[in-house]
């Protein structure tokens, strides 16, 4: 099989994290796998939704979501649409999941950890590379 990038079929993408990439949030990365392109940031809330409140421990959530041009083509802002597309809100789900399963949420206390992760660039492995850079933002 020939890879248009000339890969050989069994070669992993070459990975690239840069951290403390952002200034304002509390936890930063952008993280390349091959030619694809994901700023992840962490950001900390001092509360828990509503489910959690009094029960002493925290939550990790994600929003995943791709800028219009990260594709050959020009997609549109899905905020424009008004709604997410099943495909997005699956992907949410899971980083929040995955980031979730190996976070001692007692440890957090009552407070929020919100993972954004924005593809700049598309290529392949957008989901993974979401879950990764989520994880060490």
């Amino acid at each position: 099989m020939t890879r248009p990038s000339q890969r050989p079929a069994d070669a992993l993408r070459t990975v690239r994290i840069s951290r403390n990439y952002l200034k304002h949030a509390e936890g930063s990365v952008l993280i390349e796998f091959g030619d694809t392109k994901v700023i992840c940031t962490a950001s900390v809330d001092d509360s828990v939704p509503g489910f959690l409140k009094g029960k002493g421990r925290g939550w990790v959530t994600a929003e995943y979501g791709m800028l219009p041009r990260s594709t050959g083509s020009r997609m549109r802002r899905e905020s424009s649409a008004g709604k997410q597309s099943g495909r997005t809100q699956e992907i949410q789900r899971l980083i929040g999941r995955s980031l979730r399963a190996v976070v001692v949420l007692e440890k957090l206390g009552e407070r929020q950890v919100q993972i954004d992760c924005d593809v700049i660039q598309a290529d392949g492995g957008t989901r993974t590379a979401s879950i990764t850079g989520a994880y060490v933002a």
